[in-house]
């Protein structure tokens, strides 16, 4: 992999990019990552993003979740992708150790019919948290609060700046959002994305898919600044922070 801008072109190493995508250290701070084709799809065929990865995107995804506290995603992409508790071996533990992480990051799934998989919502070497809705079923609500933690943001919408400090009180500053396309948009126009980080692989599929986000207009648009661009084998990985 190979840096584009801002220096000139130079071979990275892998020290290089833990410092490329490490996290602010004064201040809670809110990263979204996805990848998307060349013509903006960031589903495959089969409706999954995983589709559209490589070995290369594999690394970085693994990177931006081994510096993350917590990982925040939409309990459709939970289904959808088959999400499980986040396991040991996807992680560089001595990378957390150094940094002086916990030895694994938890999963928050946003949802408002808390229809999660036991099998995560159990959690594993770390826990899994739940954000929901006060209009949520209040037995479902304390079936769930039986086995995870459950942050109650919002009315009928979850508030993700609600969901966020909320969070943050527990001690998850560093926090990694893994989509949908509709809980990026609402990420988005809450204005908490800080980051945006970007793997555009060189495919064009056409088709009717979603883009990374997916909603109403928000406005007025949200504006990012280029921090870096990276290459590897035509794919482009781009960061973005918020204006």
């Amino acid at each position: 992999m190979q840096s584009l801008f801002p220096t000139a072109p130079n071979e990275l190493t892998d020290e290089d990019l833990v410092q490329l995508y490490a996290y602010p250290v004064e201040r809670a701070w809110v990263r979204a990552n996805f990848v998307s084709s060349l013509d903006g799809a960031a589903q495959g065929s089969d409706s999954r993003s995983g589709t559209l990865s490589s070995v290369s995107d594999k690394l970085v995804f693994g990177l931006l979740r081994s510096l993350a506290d917590v990982i925040v995603v939409g309990a459709k992409t939970v289904r959808t992708e088959g999400y499980l508790p986040v396991a040991s071996r996807e992680h560089r533990t001595s990378l957390r150790n150094r940094l002086g992480l916990a030895p694994l990051p938890a999963i928050a799934v946003v949802s408002r019919s808390l229809d999660i998989d036991p099998a995560l919502l159990a959690g594993g070497e770390a826990p899994t948290v739940v954000i929901t809705t006060e209009s949520a079923s209040s037995d479902l609500r304390a079936e769930v609060g039986a086995v995870a933690p459950v942050i109650v943001a919002g009315r009928d919408d979850v508030e993700l700046g609600v969901a966020l400090e909320e969070l943050a009180t527990m001690g998850y500053q560093r926090v990694l959002c893994e989509g949908g396309p509709t809980l990026m948009r609402d990420l988005v126009a809450s204005r908490r994305a800080d980051e945006i980080c970007l793997t555009v692989t060189p495919l064009m599929l056409a088709g009717d898919r979603m883009r990374i986000t997916h909603g109403a207009d928000i406005e007025p648009p949200a504006a990012y600044t280029l921090r870096h661009l990276l290459e590897d084998d035509s794919q482009l990985f781009c960061r973005y922070t918020r204006n």
